[in-house]
């Protein structure tokens, strides 16, 4: 519990997410209500094959009612590392296994209602496997290079936020 909550109601308990009405104190020291949806977090990955282009999904997401370009990533199970999270979500989607991991940092996918943190990873040194995708995924693979990609960002046609930060930490990674 942070410094300022005073209190907390669970309102709904899901599969995925809770959500929970909280009081806390602002800096003015008055009391204030805010509804919070609590996430157990996500790790999401930037693949890389050896040639330099990049594995990007194309997913349909019920929540925009849409599909959405993105870079791999998955909820973390409850006590599960970020990293492992990572790899399993890799196999999954794109059907490659990844020998290493760089992690870039971790962002707050929501700040205004969520709680949501996601770990951002590079994914290098990849192995095929078999794809192992979950009934309700339907994803399509993406091949393209950093440059194509971060065309998509400029021109707004690629929107996922987690996508958005993990290709320009890239991009200024390859500028050192």
């Amino acid at each position: 519990m942070s410094d300022s909550k005073i209190s907390e109601e669970i309102l709904y308990r899901g599969r995925v997410l809770d959500l929970a009405r909280e009081t806390h104190r602002m800096p003015d020291n008055r009391e204030a209500e805010f509804e919070v949806v609590r996430h157990s977090g996500g790790a999401a990955a930037l693949p890389i094959l050896a040639d330099g282009r990049l594995i990007l999904i194309r997913q349909f997401r019920p929540a925009i009612g849409d599909h959405i370009l993105e870079i791999p990533a998955g909820r973390l199970e409850a006590g599960e590392d970020a990293a492992a999270c990572v790899a399993r979500e890799l196999q999954e989607e794109i059907g490659y296994r990844p020998g290493s991991l760089e992690k870039l940092g971790e962002i707050y996918s929501t700040v205004g209602f969520s709680n949501e943190l996601i770990h951002l990873y590079l994914a290098r040194e990849l192995e095929p496997v078999e794809r192992a995708l979950e009934p309700d995924e339907f994803i399509e693979l993406q091949v393209m290079s950093l440059d194509e990609a971060l065309q998509l960002v400029k021109s707004g046609a690629l929107r996922d936020a987690k996508t958005c930060v993990t290709l320009l930490h890239y991009k200024l990674l390859s500028e050192k």
